[in-house]
């Protein structure tokens, strides 16, 4: 579990392929800022842009370390097959606090980024997200992209799509990878987690446990 404050930007150096086929996945390599790692340990889950990951192995000489992601997430996801700057937060602690909201790090859609400016001393950034995730999304609602939990300022139903607007204060951009957006660019999207259990409890075909 995660809350959707990012604790550090790392850079992907590494994506080699696991297999000689499609159907095999990655192992990413990943510099995270110095210090990173000093409470982390194997097995550990760690948010790779919004994507929950499992720590697989620890070079702390190096400050770098490794995950396997599976051809199915790769294909789920965006911005995890190439080398760059990505998000990361580590799992929620039971004493933490809960900065930003329920975030699960199971991504529910890949948004593409239409808009990306800056407005006045704020940035107004626009992502189409696919039709299926439009009635999870509301005015003043919570949404995950790439992994920082931000507050959904405005919602436009098209026949393409659910165009989402975010305004990011500056110390968003300085403290995370959302200053690399350009328009076109695609992101993971993670939908708020009490949405989702409110529209299973709504289903007027979901049958009462007896």
């Amino acid at each position: 579990m995660f809350t959707g404050i990012i604790t550090g930007i790392g850079h992907i150096i590494s994506a080699q392929p696991l297999g000689d086929s499609v159907t095999y996945g990655k192992r990413l390599t990943i510099e995270p800022p110095t210090g990173y790692l000093d409470d982390v340990v194997l097995g550990d889950s760690i948010a790779l842009n919004g994507a929950c990951m499992t720590v697989t192995s620890l070079e702390r000489a190096q400050q770098q370390f490794t995950v396997d992601i599976s051809a199915e997430s790769l294909n789920k996801t965006a911005g995890l097959d190439s080398m760059g700057a990505i998000n990361l937060e580590k799992a929620l602690r039971a004493n933490d606090r809960l900065g930003g909201h329920m975030v699960s790090g199971h991504v529910d859609g890949v948004g593409e980024v239409t808009r990306f400016e800056q407005v006045s001393e704020s940035w107004l950034l626009q992502v189409l997200a696919p039709t299926a995730l439009a009635k999870y999304l509301a005015y003043k609602g919570s949404i995950t992209v790439n992994g920082v939990s931000l507050t959904v300022n405005s919602v436009q139903d098209l026949p393409e799509g659910c165009l989402v607007s975010i305004n990011l204060i500056p110390h968003t951009i300085e403290n995370t990878a959302l200053g690399t957006l350009r328009s076109g660019s695609t992101v993971n999207l993670e939908i708020d987690l009490i949405a989702r259990y409110v529209e299973r409890m709504l289903d007027p075909g979901l049958q009462p446990v007896t």
